[in-house]
């Protein structure tokens, strides 16, 4: 296709995003130009906005817009249990299954010696000061079930458990080598409520 350089640079960022090939990426594109400009004003609003408020919680390295994320400034969570994950996007599937009622924390990423990623290069150090001064009973180990994920999940298992501390993980019903992402919310709720002790 031969489009006027605007389009063109359109689809070409929109390429970037992922999971958007050329085909989503011309559907997108003209979607936004047969749009009224007040809608497209407000999706171009919503992305500057995204990127100007939202930061990382000082404490446990959620999506916050404040310092800390609205789940750990909120009274009503159970603060004796810390679910650790992967990224931020794990936490929303877990929130919608409604079993879950403790705080998070965020290791961004997961350990891969193949593409270079270790201990120093997530938020561990953070999580093991976070369970030498907060009052923790459990750590639900809820990386996701793959080599990557479960490599992270024993590391950590080592540490924590001398601590005198619970180890779980979110129990069966998780593919093997699937991303909690993509989990359902019935899924999800029977792994972590049958959740296992390390």
């Amino acid at each position: 296709m031969n489009a006027a350089p605007s389009i063109q640079k359109l689809l070409d960022e929109l390429e970037r995003l992922p999971g958007i090939g050329p085909k989503s990426a011309q559907r997108i594109a003209y979607w936004i130009l047969n749009t009224d400009k007040e809608t497209a004003l407000r999706l171009s609003d919503a992305i500057v906005e995204v990127k100007d408020q939202v930061r990382f919680c000082s404490r446990c390295f959620n999506y916050a817009e404040d310092d800390l994320c609205e789940i750990c400034q909120s009274p009503r969570r159970d603060s004796s249990v810390l679910c650790v994950v992967s990224e931020p996007r794990d936490i929303p599937p877990i929130e919608r299954t409604g079993v879950y009622s403790g705080l998070y924390h965020v290791l961004g990423g997961a350990l891969s010696p193949m593409d270079g990623i270790g201990p120093e290069d997530l938020h561990i150090a953070e999580l093991m000061r976070r369970l030498s001064s907060e009052d923790i009973r459990e750590v639900v180990l809820a990386t996701n079930p793959n080599v990557e994920g479960e490599t992270t999940a024993s590391y950590l298992a080592r540490f924590i458990k001398p601590l005198g501390i619970t180890v779980s993980r979110p129990a069966s019903g998780l593919p093997v080598g699937g991303d909690l992402e993509f989990a359902d919310e019935v899924t999800l709720g029977r792994a972590l409520e049958a959740r296992r002790e390390l």
